[in-house]
């Protein structure tokens, strides 16, 4: 097994810990259930191949890029930015670019958060993604509601 598919299979785990159903590109149901991870899913020409995009709802939300154990996820972020900025734009999402952006081993994850003020890789709990239930409708970041805020 090369060390990225191990990556791969303790992501799937974490995943489906988490409460999403995680699928092949070759076999995807988007409303299979409330939070779908597709599995090596192809993005715009120029963009990639994204390791895993997640819908919500039947509508994506963000990707995962998945690294072999022991890499350094710092700088990884400008490659799930550009899968988060590739998705057809014939297929449904939440908003565009998508929010959500992980980095993850299967040990170590990080997360950007894109609906922040001042998005930024952040180390996330080893949960690889959240609950699907918990960016569900993700309209806005309470992060950005008090910039926005009138004084």
């Amino acid at each position: 097994m090369k060390p990225e598919e191990g990556a791969r299979k303790s992501i799937d785990a974490l995943l489906t810990a988490a409460g999403w159903t995680v699928q092949d590109v070759t076999a995807a149901n988007l409303h299979a259930a409330t939070g779908v991870a597709i599995r090596e899913f192809p993005l715009n020409t120029g963009h990639g191949l994204a390791d895993y995009l997640l819908y919500v709802d039947g509508k994506a939300c963000g990707v995962i890029e998945a690294k072999k154990q022991g890499a350094t996820l710092t700088g990884v972020e400008s490659q799930s930015a550009r899968y988060a900025q590739g998705l057809p734009a014939s297929l449904p999402a939440w908003r565009r670019p998508l929010p959500f952006s992980y980095e993850s081993t299967g040990i170590e994850t990080h997360f950007t958060n894109g609906l922040d003020p001042a998005p930024r890789a952040r180390h996330s709990p080893n949960n690889a993604a959240s609950s699907p239930k918990s960016t569900a409708a993700c309209p806005s970041s309470a992060k950005s509601r008090p910039r926005s805020m009138p004084t």
